[in-house]
């Protein structure tokens, strides 16, 4: 925080959960030939509501192929938005929720995922008995995020208009 790097360390579920999901967005873009790449531990560059500069690493990211290879040397950390992020939730809940989801939706990335496979969410997202839910935030056409839940054995749906090449 304040310009500080912030390492969070991660459980072997966490991980795990990152794992299963970056395979499989890197499957079904292969399989689909999407002009698509599945990155983990990627740096995109946010900004708070005060205005403050900051670099997030979402667990997952989907990022066109073009806008990553435009600047193959580049160490810097992406500008601009990728198609999606996927955050699996930690013990610093409040981050994914509302932090990175405010920042995401002002960036303009187009779909944000929040996997909170603990439910250690507030009730209020998660309801009463608190049940892990994966959250589906889509950009609307006024630039705002609308919610879609998922939960049990539902399929996730992505929102995101994803077509061939």
């Amino acid at each position: 925080m304040n310009g500080e790097i912030v390492k969070i360390a991660i459980t072997r579920n966490h991980d795990d959960i990152s794992e299963f999901t970056d395979r499989h967005f890197y499957q079904e873009s292969d399989r689909l030939k999407l002009n698509y790449v599945v990155k983990r531990g990627i740096t995109i560059k946010t900004t708070t509501k005060e205005g403050i500069e900051q670099g997030r690493v979402p667990d997952v990211n989907v990022i066109d192929r073009t806008l990553w290879r435009a600047e193959r040397k580049a160490y810097a950390a992406l500008e601009s938005p990728i198609q999606l992020a996927v955050e699996v939730v930690s013990t610093n809940w409040k981050d994914g929720y509302v932090y990175k989801l405010d920042e995401y939706e002002r960036l303009g990335i187009s779909e944000y995922w929040v996997i909170d496979y603990l439910a250690i969410g507030k009730r209020e997202y998660l309801g009463n008995p608190k049940i892990p839910t994966v959250f589906v935030f889509s950009l609307n056409a006024e630039g705002k995020y609308h919610r879609t839940q998922f939960r049990d054995n539902e399929q996730i749906v992505s929102f995101r208009r994803l077509s061939p090449n």
